[in-house]
């Protein structure tokens, strides 16, 4: 299938595992060359080199999204490298899970920092590139409690449902440079992030989806290259839940 990614440079953070590392191979897949950033540099070259035995092009890039001296010394090395970023997939984000009354500061800063200062800061880094081009896709991994809240979650919940107001404030002010802005909002998907929940925690999470199974990887990174191909030109400023039915909502 030609998804007019054929010769598109694209940068996914949170490469090395899960969404990340299922994006990053999908995007290669469908043509594009893929900049992997994480702070795992040894997971990222692994992932690398699943690209390139795939016939796929792509370059590993140490990056710290909680950082902003590592956000702006990773953006600069792959403009180094590449000249130009069309596809921004902000993906990479931590969990610091407890009650708000009991939640520590740090934890709350921590997250903030990275699920959303994080993707504020790269993207404000890339964006010029994509403006100069008059052709760009961002797409940010929100998450379904960003859209529904959840218990013990409030840093995360608000880190991603801030994702969703960040990108529709994109959305407006870049359209009219050919640079749309989406989300996507994950719902219950098997990776190392959700691996840490109890048999208890999957059995009620089962019972919230009505397709009766637990996302893949996969299912997320189709919806990534499609936002992020030809055929997505007419949307911006949406969130795509893909979370097998657990929330449906305007």
């Amino acid at each position: 299938m030609m998804t007019g990614l054929e010769g598109r440079i694209a940068l996914v953070t949170g490469a090395s595992q899960g969404i990340g590392r299922a994006c990053a191979l999908a995007l290669a897949q469908s043509g594009a060359t893929v900049a992997l950033a994480a702070r795992n540099e040894a997971k990222l070259a692994e992932v690398v080199a699943e690209i390139e035995a795939a016939g796929g092009k792509a370059a590993a890039f140490a990056l710290d999204v909680s950082s902003e001296e590592s956000i702006k010394n990773g953006a600069k090395a792959v403009l180094a490298q590449f000249g130009k970023v069309e596809i921004l997939v902000n993906n990479a984000g931590i969990t610091r899970d407890g009650l708000l009354m009991r939640m520590k500061r740090a934890d709350w800063d921590e997250v903030i920092g990275t699920n959303l200062t994080g993707a504020f800061l790269l993207t404000q880094a890339l964006v010029p590139a994509m403006m100069k081009n008059r052709w760009g896709r961002i797409v940010n991994i929100s998450s379904v409690v960003g859209r529904t809240g959840q218990a013990g979650q409030a840093n995360y919940a608000a880190s991603k449902a801030g994702l969703i107001g960040f990108t529709r404030s994109l959305a407006r002010e870049l359209a009219s440079r050919g640079i749309t802005a989406n989300a996507i909002a994950p719902g219950y998907i098997e990776t190392p992030m959700t691996e840490v929940l109890n048999e208890q925690q999957r059995t009620a999470m089962m019972a919230a989806i009505p397709l009766a199974r637990p996302g893949r990887p996969e299912d997320i990174a189709q919806s990534v290259v499609f936002l992020a191909s030809e055929a997505a030109g007419y949307i911006t400023g949406h969130v795509l839940d893909v979370n097998g039915g657990m929330f449906m909502g305007a």
